[in-house]
């Protein structure tokens, strides 16, 4: 066969396979276009998200901003009410325990219906006032410290009168529960004024029989009194005294501590009270000497 004969063919092969080729190619050129234009659009589509989010966390920013701002108001808000509402108290609190010296006041402030709920937001007053020390002792003067200490000074007063006292032995124990907890959690030279108070509403209660019971039945009573014995301060030292002397007197009470107490006394620093350089001090120690000597004479 010539060359001319099939050389048309061949060549013919050629272009036909080229040309499916071609289409191929066509083919997926069209399909990278389509892709490209699908990423394209993705593209737009996330970008318009990015600005949605950009924008909301514009706003965002402002929004806490504003809620910030309107925060720092409100604490600052709170913070002048406290302020007012503890000197309020402070005020208050001074005049009514002036007024509870009197007897009659202090039976107009039992016969009312808000004498427990009083007693009680004391007890809890007076606890976050010691828990906010935490080792630190106050300024005397600030109207924290006069509040706290007047709240304090109108249960002494209350327990003064014989209704008072049975009041709180018999509606109040918590509060006397607090006061005893409270006197084991100040440290010794720390916030005297107050541990004073809470010393003579015990003692005041204590004249009451039942009143002396349910104090010294307290767990850690008398491990108490002599830890307070060591206070640097001779009024502190001088209430624990007059304390300890109730329920020396009371022969019903000692006899159920009388074992435990003889064996802890802390003779030595009630001696060293009864030389004292001040005569309070000096004369209770020595009268409370006295009771001890009389019971040594005739045990419980």
């Amino acid at each position: 066969m010539q060359i001319r004969d099939f050389l048309p063919r061949i060549l013919n092969g050629e272009v036909l396979d080229s040309f499916q080729k071609l289409k191929v190619v066509e083919k997926n050129l069209e399909r990278k276009e389509q892709e490209m234009e699908q990423l394209r659009m993705d593209c737009e589509h996330f970008r318009a998200c990015l600005e949605t989010v950009q924008a909301d966390s514009v706003r965002e920013k402002k929004e806490k901003l504003a809620l910030r701002q309107q925060l720092d108001e409100v604490k600052q808000q709170l913070l002048q009410q406290a302020e007012y509402c503890t000197e309020m108290g402070a005020a208050a609190c001074t005049l009514l325990w002036g007024v509870s010296s009197s007897e009659d006041a202090v039976r107009a402030i039992l016969g009312g219906d808000k004498a427990l709920k009083f007693f009680s937001i004391t007890g809890q007053t007076m606890e976050s006032f010691v828990k906010s020390l935490d080792g630190d002792i106050k300024e005397v003067n600030s109207d924290e410290n006069q509040f706290v200490f007047a709240l304090a000074g109108i249960v002494t007063n209350v327990a003064a009168v014989a209704c008072g006292r049975e009041f709180l032995v018999s509606s109040s124990q918590v509060l006397l529960d607090t006061m005893l907890q409270l006197l084991g959690d100040l440290k010794a030279g720390q916030c005297t004024k107050l541990k004073v108070l809470m010393l003579m509403t015990l003692y005041n209660v204590s004249i009451n029989l039942k009143g002396l019971e349910y104090i010294s039945q307290s767990p850690g009573f008398l491990p108490l009194l002599w830890w307070l014995l060591s206070d640097p301060d001779a009024e502190v030292c001088l209430h624990v005294l007059r304390l300890i002397q109730s329920v020396v007197l009371e022969p019903e009470v000692f006899s159920k501590s009388a074992s435990e107490f003889r064996s802890s006394l802390p003779l030595q620093r009630i001696l060293a009270m009864a030389k004292s350089r001040n005569p309070r001090l000096q004369a209770v120690a020595q009268e409370l000497l006295e009771d001890l000597r009389a019971l040594e004479q005739h045990p419980a």
